[in-house]
């Protein structure tokens, strides 16, 4: 039984509809921040790269916004875009899981949650992975997994440096063990990567948790973090519930783990872009 299909559909037909808002509606945003709760006009919001002129709390960005965001000019060539996902399990909670895909699909214009870049960065082509929160909770199912193997098997045909941005709540659980499988089959791509010398940097996002946290994201040649982001594999009240202790303050944020040696940095989103342009120039000349 097939784990995901390609799709014949284009993917302008999942676009989600345009929305309809009066000219004074949605100017500002409220900052989510709640130490901080800042009125700030939309546009110098996007301006800022979505982070909070006034405390700098990070706002998520969308797979597309991500990368237009690292990429040149903004500038890439989706790859794999065809590959959607199936129902293999012909699972069912609260609704089936066919039902929350063609959901999922109409709500974010995407086939599953991850989007592959082909591009330049810092003048060097590269791969960029970058997961859709919006999409199912950014989970990792069998179509998300196929993704990145392509992408990697890709940078070792080309020998391009690949970059991971993790934004998830783990597995899917509507694929059981389907998803779980997708943690071994991207670790073992990524040691070929590692064979044959080629950079990774995992740049992880809020939140990273779960089995993308207990893979990939973790796996790179360089782990790095937005400020403030969730990264972690079972959450906070599992894990107090289970050793009967309170957790330190900030536990599982990114400065905790940057603190304690889980990560080589945390950099503003603002800086981020030049920051991996000095990180791939680290590892070497074009390969």
């Amino acid at each position: 039984m097939a784990w995901f299909k390609r799709q014949t559909e284009k993917i302008s037909e999942f676009a989600p509809p345009e929305e309809r808002t009066v000219k004074t509606e949605g100017i500002f945003v409220k900052c989510e921040n709640e130490d901080c709760g800042a009125t700030i006009y939309r546009k110098d919001l996007k301006d800022n790269f979505n982070v909070c002129p006034t405390c700098g709390y990070h706002f998520r960005l969308s797979a597309r916004e991500r990368l237009q965001l690292l990429f040149d000019e903004g500038k890439y060539e989706e790859r794999d875009a065809d590959i959607g996902p199936t129902d293999p399990l012909n699972f069912v909670d609260k609704a089936p899981y066919i039902e929350r895909l063609k959901k999922a699909q109409k709500a974010t214009g995407l086939l599953d949650a991850l989007i592959t870049g082909a591009g330049n960065l810092g003048g060097r082509p590269i791969i960029i992975c970058a997961m859709e929160f919006n999409f199912i909770g950014g989970s990792m199912g069998s179509v998300v997994g196929e993704k990145i193997t392509l992408a990697i098997e890709h940078c070792l045909e080309k020998r391009m440096p690949l970059i991971i941005v993790s934004c998830s709540g783990g597995a899917r659980m509507q694929e059981g063990a389907l998803s779980l499988m997708q943690m071994a089959k991207i670790s073992a791509a990524l040691a070929r990567l590692d064979d044959a010398r080629l950079p990774y940097l995992s740049l992880m996002t809020h939140p990273t948790t779960g089995g993308v946290t207990a893979s990939f994201a973790m796996l790179g040649d360089m782990n790095i973090a937005e400020p403030g982001a969730i990264i972690g594999f079972a959450g906070a009240r599992v894990i107090e519930q289970t050793i009967r202790q309170k957790l330190p303050k900030g536990f599982q944020r990114s400065e905790f783990l940057l603190e304690h040696g889980m990560l080589d940095a945390v950099v503003d989103r603002r800086k981020l872009r030049d920051f991996l342009i000095n990180a791939l120039t680290f590892t070497g000349p074009d390969q």
